[in-house]
């Protein structure tokens, strides 16, 4: 894995994180509202707590799945986006080829060429030295 995947893991990471605690913050029931809502039996304040705990792990495991389908969307979008990258550098690396040999096909109908193949060209000669003159 190269230092941009592990930057966009760990940005990732880190929203993911933040909207986990924005969401559990939003639906956070304070304690001193379930407490006072006019209850002082004892029996009855352990009912609310209990009921309370429970709603606060129901919503902490919707909470939680809701991250992971988010982390799942968020993987599959970086891999389309990888996909687009690598499909548009090809594209591009056709384009060039094809510019290259409209240049060379419009040189040699005016007669007169002057081509210096180099290295990283997709016309690469037999060896590097080896230049290709056409007059």
């Amino acid at each position: 894995m190269n230092a941009e995947s592990q930057y966009e893991d760990s940005v990732s990471s880190m929203m993911l994180e933040n909207i986990k605690h924005r969401l559990l913050n939003a639906f956070r029931i304070p304690a001193a509202h379930v407490l006072n809502n006019g209850s002082s039996n004892p029996c009855n304040m352990m009912i609310v707590a209990k009921d309370s705990q429970a709603h606060e792990e129901l919503r902490r495991a919707k909470i939680d799945g809701a991250i992971t389908w988010l982390r799942t969307e968020l993987m599959e979008m970086r891999s389309q986006d990888q996909q687009l990258a690598k499909t548009l550098l090809d594209l591009n690396r056709e384009i060039q080829k094809l510019r290259r040999e409209n240049d060379l096909t419009r040189a040699s109908e005016f007669g007169q060429i002057n081509v210096t193949i180099r290295k990283d060209s997709p016309f690469q000669a037999a060896r590097p030295e080896d230049e290709v003159s056409i007059v």
